[in-house]
């Protein structure tokens, strides 16, 4: 899947990438019933036809258990945001999550040089992530991650592109965990898609979400 900034992941593992995937079914066939719940929620989720997503090779040291997803809103053949988010599970618990899963994600998209110096950009892209979760009555706890603006201009022989911007939002949460240990993963892959959508400046989905305040549309969404 093509990303708004260049490829979550580059695709370049060959035989490799395939043995790892093999692998991870093996895994998954033997992971705890919380976990296996938990994925199968995630497949089953319904989201708006102007985000992709598609399972890529999660992380492998963070739990002992975890699950990945990459996603790209897209407009035509055009990607105007982009993340991923990431299942974890460690069954015996982690102090530092306060329970047994853990939701990591990352969100990127381009926006224009004067929206990326408001100085108040940091906290309202901080307020999506928190809203979105909080729109969907979802409950969570220890929340933490970072906002990272970054701008790049160009010189010498690139010097004709124009000057780009972009925000990136890294994140993660512990998801309330429900009946039999398992959190509702669908409704909280679907708050991410929300926020997803807010930061790509697509207008809100139904009308609960009038009030949302989206970013204005970019200079030109990156080819995919």
């Amino acid at each position: 899947m093509a990303a708004a900034q260049g490829r979550l992941s580059d695709g370049a593992g060959g035989m490799d990438e395939a043995k790892d995937t093999e692998k991870d079914r093996r895994e998954a066939d033997t992971a705890p019933l919380p976990f296996r719940a938990a994925v199968d929620a995630l497949r089953s989720a319904r989201l708006r036809p102007q985000i992709e997503v598609e399972p890529t090779p999660p992380p492998k040291r963070l739990a002992p258990y975890a699950h990945a997803l990459e996603a790209a809103v897209v407009d035509g053949d055009q990607d105007l945001a982009d993340g991923r988010l990431v299942l974890l599970h460690d069954p015996a618990g982690h102090d530092a999550w306060q329970g047994t899963f853990r939701l990591v994600t990352l969100v990127r998209a381009e926006l224009e040089p004067e929206m990326a110096a408001d100085p108040l950009l940091p906290e309202v892209c901080w307020s999506w992530l928190t809203g979105a979760l909080q729109a969907r009555g979802l409950t969570y706890g220890e929340p933490s991650g970072t906002v990272t603006r970054a701008s790049s201009h160009y010189f010498g022989g690139l010097s004709a592109r124009p000057a780009a911007s972009q925000i990136e939002i890294r994140a993660s949460w512990t998801p309330r965990e429900g009946l039999g240990g398992v959190p509702d993963t669908a409704a909280h892959l679907a708050s991410w898609c929300d926020l997803l959508a807010q930061v790509a400046g697509l207008p809100p989905a139904g009308p609960g979400d009038a009030s949302v305040v989206t970013l204005p549309q970019r200079r030109g969404p990156q080819s995919r």
